[in-house]
């Protein structure tokens, strides 16, 4: 069976700047094959089962040779896979695209395009400068300023002022000295407007304006690193008045998200929304119990039962997946009155048509437990339908009341979930001001077990309740508590603690 190969443009980091497309093919995809430059976000949408091969391409650093890509691609191919080669930016600007197709055209293996937003554009964007603006030019050009090493620029400076137009370099930071002063030799004025932008689009983005003569020294002053880009024209002047990024509540911090990756979204999105950048590293996974005659004793006696207790998002998501699977009737749950831990998990029944009776406004399972057996009629039957291990503390609050029938049904296990590419303890100590979320006592378990030799001291936990501020706590994590346990509670803490930071 022969594979095919998808070259598909990531965008500059952010990860909503991926295309539609690029996300449905990278979420299929068997083997994936990366640069150093495409965002972590991103990265985290390929399948776990994926293969990756990080071919690493960098300024100057190359864990491996085109050549060696290219061989890999058309290997993988042969194979029978569904091959991504994912590329910072677009493929075709800069990116040697065309020099990876070559050799799947030569050996007649099939291959797409999905092209890809450009840092070009997006960067600029990002900081406030519109690349083209009718006050001010009518025309943008794209340079590399990648240079060979140890050799001069080769670069037509006089034909470049001559235009007139917005000049956008790519890969040009080493050369950045260089190009100022080719532009300034071939007749540029001095005062003309110049920009350096480093890490466009992500928490660490930075810029400075000068102009041509004095941008060199500025950057270096200011220690801009890559990937940055330079941009020399007239739109320059507008970055001040246009600059709408960093005036997001959240710009400039990240975030790790370690809840489920079907939970996940939602929290993620706010974040993102907020200008929070965002990792989701979900800690744990929850997998329903396959083989579950425990399930189907239940469904005999259900006739029985007069309340059901859902202890979190997931145990409402599978309980009504597993009575599907069983072509049971929706309206069997007629006459029962349902409860519901917290806000998400209630959630999770209204989007079924469901409105649980009774949500707590301390959302743990000591409370649920003691408003259950205060409300509970006499001789009530409660199904807990939850995890497999699950917190005792419901079920102590229940035994206050010896006439109540309470059947724990576990129906999902919770494992642990290591992330495939991502290092957490790298991620940490390039980002040390890293904020963690943790919406369970579960989550801060499974981030202890997959995050290898991390000095847990130096983590800023973010907790949805006390009794998961503890479990962060006991592993020595700074903690901070949010004031409700809801999304909308944590999204306000992470602004609070972004705040503080500036």
């Amino acid at each position: 069976m022969q594979g095919k190969v998808w070259l598909v443009g990531a965008g500059p980091s952010d990860l909503g700047l991926l295309t539609l497309k690029g996300k449905e093919v990278l979420e299929r995809a068997e083997v994936l094959v990366y640069d150093a430059l495409v965002g972590a976000e991103i990265l985290a949408l390929a399948p776990p089962a994926a293969e990756r091969i990080n071919v690493g391409k960098r300024a100057s650093h190359h864990i491996r040779s085109q050549e060696e890509i290219n061989q890999i691609l058309l290997e993988k191919a042969k194979e029978g896979k569904r091959v991504v080669r994912l590329k910072g930016g677009d493929p075709f600007l800069f990116g040697r695209g065309g020099e990876e197709l070559e050799l799947l055209a030569e050996n007649q293996i099939p291959f797409e395009v999905v092209p890809g937003v450009t840092s070009a554009i997006a960067v600029p964007a990002y900081n406030g400068i519109p690349v083209t603006h009718r006050d001010a030019c009518s025309s943008v050009h794209i340079i590399t300023g990648h240079k060979k090493k140890d050799q001069p620029l080769s670069m037509d400076f006089e034909a470049l002022v001559r235009l007139k137009g917005t000049l956008v370099f790519l890969m040009g930071v080493s050369a950045l000295k260089e190009i100022c002063e080719g532009l300034l030799a071939a007749g540029m004025p001095e005062d003309t407007p110049a920009a350096i932008l480093e890490k466009g689009t992500t928490a660490g983005q930075r810029r400075v304006v000068a102009d041509v003569a004095s941008l060199p020294g500025r950057a270096e002053q200011e220690q801009i690193g890559t990937p940055a880009i330079i941009v020399v024209g007239e739109v320059c002047r507008y970055s001040k008045a246009f600059s709408w990024a960093e005036k997001r509540p959240l710009f400039g911090c990240r975030v790790i998200v370690t809840r489920p990756r079907e939970s996940a979204s939602k929290l993620s999105g706010k974040l993102r929304e907020k200008g929070a950048e965002v990792l989701e590293i979900p800690a744990i996974a929850t997998e329903p119990i396959a083989e579950n005659p425990e399930f189907e004793k239940v469904l005999l006696e259900w006739e029985q039962y007069s309340w059901l207790a859902f202890t979190s998002p997931a145990g409402v998501r599978i309980f009504f997946d597993e009575w599907k699977r069983r072509e049971r009737d929706l309206r069997a749950l007629a006459g029962k009155k349902l409860a519901a831990i917290g806000s998400g998990t209630a959630r999770e029944l209204k989007e079924r048509g469901i409105f649980p009776d009774l949500v707590p406004e301390v959302y743990d399972g000591a409370e649920l437990g003691r408003l259950l057996a205060e409300r509970c009629e006499e001789n009530a039957a409660i199904l807990i339908p939850r995890a497999f291990v699950g917190s005792p503390e419901i079920l102590e609050k229940l035994a206050a009341r010896p006439d109540l029938t309470v059947k724990d049904l576990p129906i999902y296990e919770t494992r642990y979930e290591k992330p495939v590419i991502l290092k957490i303890k790298e991620e940490l100590e390039k980002y040390p001001d890293t904020m963690v979320i943790f919406t369970s006592a579960s989550t801060v378990h499974g981030f202890a077990a997959v995050a290898e030799n991390v000095d847990f001291s130096t983590v800023q936990a973010l907790c949805i309740g006390e009794k998961t501020a503890a479990a962060a706590a006991e592993l020595g994590m700074r903690t901070k508590v949010s004031s409700k346990a809801s999304i909308a509670s944590l999204v306000e803490l992470a602004e609070e603690v972004c705040r503080e930071k500036r």
